[in-house]
């Protein structure tokens, strides 16, 4: 009875789903990943950095083009480090740097200029 009990909450498999993603996972060198589930990440990443950049941006306030590639060089360099320095991955198992670094990018850019515009108008107009 005990070793069907054990099984039962061992399997990741349960039921047919997969067991919930862990937040540890997230800082571990040592995870195995997939290109999806990195993927995710990477693009979530990149899309918490629009979005933080985007409200500091609008509300200090900064003008001018110089500013969007002060973003993409910093949502860049995160996005690097997470997964080159943090993770340590093998990133020509994942499509090589270009494809880990292009995760998510047009979206950030678009979130970033939106929420930069919206909060530039809200607060200085």
């Amino acid at each position: 009875m005990k070793d069907k009990k054990s099984a039962k909450l061992n399997n990741p498999h349960q039921n047919g789903h997969f067991s919930p993603f862990k937040l540890t996972k997230l800082l571990d060198p040592e995870a195995s990943w997939d290109k999806d589930q990195l993927g995710d990440v990477l693009h979530w990443i990149r899309q918490a950095v629009a979005l933080l950049c985007g409200l500091l941006w609008g509300t200090i306030p900064l003008v001018g083009g110089i500013w969007i590639f002060v973003f993409l060089a910093i949502s860049t360099g995160i996005v690097y480090g997470y997964y080159a320095m943090i993770l340590k991955i093998d990133e020509e198992e994942f499509g090589g740097h270009g494809a880990l670094l292009q995760e998510g990018l047009f979206a950030s850019i678009t979130l970033f200029l939106l929420a930069w515009i919206l909060m530039y108008s809200l607060a200085h107009f």
